[in-house]
């Protein structure tokens, strides 16, 4: 299940009807209810390619990690102006990503979260969770471009580019460097 399965229509954006049976069994009951959609269906297909690509990456990651599982429904997505998502979580997910040995809280933090967990074993297009304490918790994950807790080199580039630079990936972006 990765970008390329799906089945573009003429204006090669993908539309609910031919993402790959997977896809949509994975998707359903997740999107439901977002920006008023009374389906996944009508939701996904109301979306701008960059929100739709986006969410196809963070799910095709998510499921690599298998963390897909944590996403109780999709509150948010965003594509353009970073990849990412709001959602709302299962319950055990903070415990689960501070038991796993590839999540690192390590400079995981923003000044506006109350935590959160950066994945460690890539150098680009990583993985990072937040979340804001309150009821509920409200989870967000995101690809950072460079990792802060990889490497050196990693560090030094997002120091650079994402936190100096403010850069925010898109879609684009986050899909080149999770297929070099």
């Amino acid at each position: 299940m990765n970008e390329a399965d799906a089945v573009q229509t003429t204006n090669g954006e993908p539309v609910w009807a031919t993402l790959p049976p997977k896809t949509r069994e994975l998707l359903r009951g997740k999107l439901a209810g977002l920006w008023g959609a009374p389906t996944d269906e009508v939701a996904f297909d109301s979306w701008a390619l960059d929100k739709k690509q986006a969410l196809l990456l963070l799910l095709e990651r998510l499921c690599a990690k298998d963390l897909w599982n944590l996403v109780k429904r999709v509150k948010n997505v965003y594509g353009e102006g970073g990849v990412g998502i709001e959602f709302e979580a299962w319950p055990k997910i903070k415990f689960t990503l501070s038991q796993r040995r590839d999540f690192t809280r390590r400079f995981a933090n923003h000044k506006d979260m109350s935590g959160g967990f950066y994945e460690q074993d890539r150098g680009t297009a990583v993985l990072h969770f937040l979340y804001q304490e309150g009821e509920p918790r409200r989870w967000y994950v995101h690809f950072d471009l460079y990792s802060p807790v990889h490497s050196a080199h990693s560090a030094l580039q997002h120091l650079r580019y994402e936190y100096l630079g403010n850069l925010t990936p898109d879609w684009r972006t986050i899909a080149k460097y999770l297929n070099s």
